[in-house]
């Protein structure tokens, strides 16, 4: 019974070893495809068009070796300056990955409705307002069961569970809209927010199968971590590939999107100021005229009888 105990745990422990391993070569993959992609973002200057997402890969591409650095050395040493370091360093990139997530929405949100100036004024105020409501639910909802440093966490988690229902909610509306909108699936801004999608998704679908299994934690990691890597797959093939040339947008004057452009761009102008005066008084004029009027009749019935 011992031995098979013994045999049955050192099972589980290469298992564990190998999983581990496997676990870290897919982050040095992932690692090599964010530099790739920011590579190819930059070369490309699409930097001009979407800052927050060339701050998003400079902010993955640098804090990446400094965490693998920090936590080599956390499995060293195991002292407790190490640990509060990794932990504010690695919690400070995450939320500051969520801050960065939500103008990156804003961004794509806009370059998808250039076209349309009216509707893109309008939604993005829209958007924030919605961003500032999420912010607002977010802090609200949270449990604050943990104190003290521990509770760095549960805004962080927030903070990104807020963002990736608004990254679903971009994706579904540019799915339902790209017709109306002229937008073809090969513009960045589309191929964005189709990774940024899938990778909230991910997050969704792995954090409640995770909560009601524990057991399919070690599975769900290698799925979890190959539906990132496809999304970055997706964005590298967006950098490499031509994008279609940007065109005017042509469409009918009764189309009902152009309306809605037109409605959007007379909303918050309040039009040309006239200065109105008010009429003079007539009173006086009215009486020099008869006068007038008067002298010249007698002068006409005098030069009559005059002849």
């Amino acid at each position: 019974m011992v031995w098979r105990y013994s045999e049955e745990a050192s099972e589980w422990a290469r298992v564990f070893m190998s999983s581990n391993l496997a676990m870290s070569v897919m982050g040095v993959i992932e690692f090599l495809l964010v530099a790739v992609l920011a590579f190819l973002f930059w070369r490309r200057k699409l930097q001009r068009r979407f800052p927050a997402m060339s701050a998003y890969l400079a902010l993955r591409v640098v804090s990446a070796p400094v965490l693998a650095l920090l936590l080599f050395e956390l499995q060293k040493a195991h002292s407790h300056v190490q640990y509060q370091a990794y932990f504010f360093v690695s919690w400070g990139v995450y939320i500051a990955s969520a801050v960065i997530l939500f103008f990156i929405n804003i961004e794509v949100f806009r370059s998808a409705l250039t076209s349309f100036p009216g509707l893109m004024k309008f939604g993005i105020i829209i958007f924030r307002w919605a961003v500032l409501v999420s912010a607002i639910v977010t802090f609200s909802t949270l449990s604050f069961s943990h104190h003290g440093l521990m509770i760095i966490p549960d805004i962080a988690f927030g903070l990104m569970h807020s963002v990736s229902l608004l990254e679903l909610c971009l994706l579904a509306f540019l799915c339902l809209s790209m017709n109306a909108l002229r937008l073809s699936i090969r513009d960045m801004a589309f191929g964005l927010a189709l990774g940024f999608g899938v990778m909230a998704a991910n997050d969704f679908v792995a954090a409640s199968l995770i909560s009601h299994n524990t057991a399919l934690t070690a599975p769900l990691q290698f799925v979890y971590e190959s539906v990132i890597l496809l999304a970055l797959g997706v964005w590298i093939t967006y950098c490499a590939l031509p994008e279609p040339a940007h065109q005017p947008v042509v469409m009918p004057a009764n189309s009902t999107v152009y309306r809605w452009n037109e409605i959007a761009s007379a909303l918050g102008h309040t039009g040309t100021q006239v200065a109105v005066q008010q009429p003079a008084n007539s009173f006086f004029l009215t009486d020099v005229e008869k006068v007038v009027d008067k002298v010249l009749n007698r002068n006409l019935k005098g030069q009559r009888s005059e002849s």
